[in-house]
């Protein structure tokens, strides 16, 4: 039975530390690292202090790959005015990930480790080695340094994490090619990261890939090509309503307070929990 997808995402500020030196934290660093995060949640799950949680503290409990790379950038190129593409060279040829997997990311010399989304292909990393990651400009130590410090040649260090919950998989499946349907939303056209991929996937997939996007404050004209795609304020329960079916999922992504909205919306109209995907990691 063919199968349908709906993503529902706006772009987000990349919460982080960081800083910069020539020391790479070592294995046994990370360990206590680790370690510290754990130790600062409750048994129930809660967190003591109502101070804002770091990366570590936050995702102390998911899932992280045991190899930890070195990096080296290789690119730095600006997606929109308040986010770069950071393109990194992957040293250690036992480093994958999956599609929809973030990274534990050491800045040399800092002991607080920050995570950031990979926006790239795992064949990209199997083809060239290479992995990207997109990173909105924020006060916050490691983003500011991507914006300000961070050069062609700059290393870091990677760590795989969170491998994607809800998947099931079962010897013999055959699934016949579904749907997806994004929503993106953002404030203005120029936060659209990605546009021209995506409008390049629905004319290679017609019927198949389709995308509305949203903006919420919207100044400039907007361009003929976007303009057929564009819809003027958030993306809301009549939009998302008419997907609903039972052989249709629903993903999730941006920061909490959204991830909470739309998850509320969906199930006010009768969209089922197990249908729904999400994470709040940051």
């Amino acid at each position: 039975m063919a199968h349908a997808s709906i993503y529902v995402g706006c772009t987000v500020p990349q919460l982080l530390r960081g800083g910069q030196s020539r020391i790479f934290p070592s294995r046994s660093a990370l360990r206590v690292l680790r370690h510290s995060a754990f130790c600062y949640c409750t048994g129930n799950g809660t967190i003591k202090s109502k101070r804002k949680m770091d990366h570590l503290e936050r995702t102390a409990n998911n899932f992280r790959q045991e190899v930890i790379t070195q990096a080296k950038v290789c690119g730095i190129t600006n997606e929109s005015e308040t986010v770069k593409r950071l393109r990194l060279a992957i040293a250690n040829k036992d480093f994958t990930f999956k599609a929809g997997q973030w990274v534990d990311f050491f800045i040399p010399g800092v002991s607080v480790v920050g995570g950031f989304s990979i926006c790239s292909s795992p064949g990209l990393l199997e083809r060239e080695g290479i992995l990207e990651l997109a990173v909105k400009h924020t006060v916050h130590p490691p983003a500011h340094w991507i914006h300000t410090e961070c050069t062609l040649d700059s290393e870091v260090a990677l760590r795989v994490g969170a491998d994607l919950h809800g998947y099931q998989e079962g010897k013999g499946n055959r699934h016949k090619l579904g749907t997806a349907k994004l929503y993106y939303s953002a404030k203005n056209t120029s936060e659209l990261l990605f546009k021209k991929n995506i409008l390049g996937l629905m004319k290679a997939f017609p019927g198949k890939i389709t995308c509305c996007f949203h903006v919420t404050q919207q100044r400039s004209q907007i361009c003929q090509e976007l303009q057929p795609h564009i819809t003027e304020g958030r993306i809301s329960e009549k939009d998302l309503e008419k997907h609903v079916s039972n052989d249709t999922s629903w993903y999730i992504c941006g920061p909490p307070p959204m991830i909470e909205s739309m998850s509320k919306l969906l199930t006010n109209i009768g969209v089922p929990r197990n249908s729904v995907f999400f994470e709040k990691w940051w």
